[in-house]
């Protein structure tokens, strides 16, 4: 008994001290957060599918459209603070005495929720004119109730501004696998509050529940921040560290002023088309971050220590950042092309409950496309700008990020007054704007570090484009061969000629009116549609073949993974950053 006892204490202790130790390079945690993000990317579809199962789309987009007012406060002043800024003005002074640390903690706390309890209460009282002005398209009962939402959607933001400098505080310790977890209470907060709340409250079950994923956000990681030193002081004073923080996050600040005016554009022009815009809208982003979260961001955070350690050498800074480029963009190009092929697949298995529709399916579907076009570029900005940072410039890629953000705009403008686009217009300027950022910030840096001539340096990209063309030219002949609506609705070329239609194509099609089917069918394509991919890339002879097959090896035979990078790199201006994403 008494052995048991103490291997039980044995565990205990042992997982307890994975939550509170640090994980500079410990493989196990390493394991374990890199698998955080990728349960709580899923976790996000799971949620979109709960809010798909239990409302329409045109009512979605009532409670997607609330979010844009506390996003738009929250985002601007607190957000764009903590993630420039916070971190290393905290890191800088925990060098000096802890105590003095933590005070500035506690004063970037109380100042935060001083403005964001001002603003929010002021903007709050105008919020049914204002949601008047961002989305036109909406009737005065809905916009009502855009407003009621809002106000409840404040109350969540307001838990997130003490929740962020807990995850600045708990990063610039090491401390990573606890922030890491947070997001995954946020989203099964509103999960369990859908679920259980809304045929009592509609609609604003989803609004509950992201009071209490944001309230479980800020709890899971408090704990452990009080153990390591955090106290919260009734005082606020503004001494040097602080207005170092103001300082540090004004140019972030005016980028993320620009980035809301984006988002606010897009409801504006979503709810000018129809009700349920809006909704094929978010839906089709959040599929759309997801390759990007896990593969994008992922690399280009793992190469920031290694850019930046090689600053001072062009030669050794070249290859990293090529490299890397190459091998993130082998990865994501052919997701591209089954993004597209497969949108309809994809959309129905993850958001096909019975009230919504074929329709909304569609919609959302060529939203997803539009958006896959850009995923490559999206992802390529956020290692391209983390170049520059290493190289201490931090001015260009804001500029660059602006001019895109105001092209998308005006991208807007055009395909939906103007040309008179569907949706997925608003995603093809996403796309066309996320395309320049990336664009322009490869051929500036790469005549900032002298990388040769912009052909050469990206002729490893082209290897990839053409074999995931060819990828995608397979996938798209054997989903119009073997799945039975395409024979039965004349939906290719394949069911309109005369000569097919006396085939018995019962016998070899998949009826994808079924869940199974379509499960296997999406399965069955994504898998020749990788072989393909792959052997074509050998074909070419493209280099990230070998790279990709040395680092599966490494995971699954070795089981060894990268360590976390030991640096904190700043947040890369993008158009896809949010915080309610």
């Amino acid at each position: 008994m008494v052995s048991k006892f103490l291997s039980k204490g044995k565990i205990l202790s042992k997982g307890k001290k994975i939550f509170t130790s640090p994980q500079n390079s410990v493989l196990s945690a390493a394991t374990i957060i890199m698998f955080m993000v990728i349960v709580s990317r899923v976790l996000g579809l799971v949620r979109q599918r709960v809010l798909a199962h239990f409302f329409t789309a045109s009512e979605l987009s009532l409670f997607f459209a609330a979010f844009r007012l506390p996003d738009l406060v929250f985002e601007v002043l607190v957000f764009g603070t903590f993630s420039s800024a916070f971190i290393p003005v905290f890191t800088r002074s925990l060098k000096k005495g802890s105590e003095s640390a933590w005070d500035v903690a506690s004063y970037v706390v109380n100042l935060g929720l001083l403005v964001f309890i001002v603003f929010s209460f002021l903007l709050g009282l105008s919020a049914d004119k204002i949601y008047a002005l961002f989305a036109p398209g909406f009737e005065t009962t809905e916009i009502d109730t855009v407003a009621r939402l809002a106000r409840v959607l404040f109350a969540a933001q307001g838990f997130f501004v003490i929740s962020y400098v807990l995850t600045g505080v708990l990063e610039s310790l090491r401390r990573f696998l606890v922030p890491a977890l947070a997001p995954l209470f946020y989203n099964l907060g509103i999960i369990l509050g859908t679920f259980f709340l809304s045929s009592r409250f509609g609609l604003f079950a989803p609004a509950f529940g992201v009071v209490i994923g944001a309230f479980l956000h800020f709890m899971i990681q408090l704990p452990l921040a009080i153990k390591l030193g955090f106290r919260f002081k009734p005082a606020i004073q503004i001494n040097d560290a602080v207005k170092r923080i103001g300082k540090l996050a004004y140019p972030r600040m005016i980028e993320v002023v620009f980035l809301q005016f984006s988002k606010v554009a897009e409801l504006f022009f979503s709810s000018l088309i129809s009700k349920s815009a809006y909704t094929y809208y978010t839906f089709g982003n959040t599929l759309q971050l997801l390759p990007i979260g896990i593969f994008g961001t992922s690399i280009a955070k793992a190469a920031l220590p290694a850019l930046s350690s090689e600053a001072g050498s062009k030669t050794n800074f070249r290859r990293i950042l090529f490299n890397s480029l190459y091998e993130m963009l082998f990865l994501l190009i052919p997701i591209t092309f089954v993004f597209i092929v497969l949108r309809i697949p994809i959309v129905r298995l993850v958001y096909g409950t019975d009230i919504f529709s074929w329709e909304a399916t569609v919609q959302t579907g060529y939203v997803v496309s539009a958006f896959a076009i850009g995923i490559g570029f999206q992802a390529g900005s956020t290692l391209l700008a983390r170049g520059f940072y290493a190289l201490h410039d931090t001015k260009t890629p804001v500029i660059v990020s602006i001019i895109s953000i105001l092209l998308i705009v005006l991208g807007d403008f055009i395909f939906i007054k103007i040309l008179r686009f569907d949706v997925w217009g608003l995603a093809v300027a996403f796309s066309i704007g996320s395309a320049f950022q990336a664009i322009t910030l490869f051929y500036l840096i790469n005549k900032k570090i002298e990388g040769g001539l912009f052909i050469k340096v990206i002729f490893p990209i082209a290897k990839s484009l053409l074999a995931a063309f060819c990828s995608g030219s397979v996938m798209f002949s054997i989903l119009k061969i073997f799945d039975r609506s395409v024979w039965v609705k004349r939906l290719s070329f394949l069911g309109k000629l005369e000569s097919t239609k006396t085939i018995p194509f019962e016998r070899f099609v998949l009826d994808t009116r079924y869940t199974a089917n379509l499960l296997i069918l999406t399965f069955v394509v994504s898998l020749v549609g990788a072989l393909v991919y792959l052997g074509v890339s050998l074909i070419l002879k493209n280099d990230q073949v070998w790279t990709f097959y040395k680092l599966v090896r490494r995971v699954l035979l070795k089981r060894r993974l990268a360590p976390i990078p030991e640096e904190q790199e700043p947040v890369t201006p993008t158009p896809t950053d949010s915080a309610s994403e």
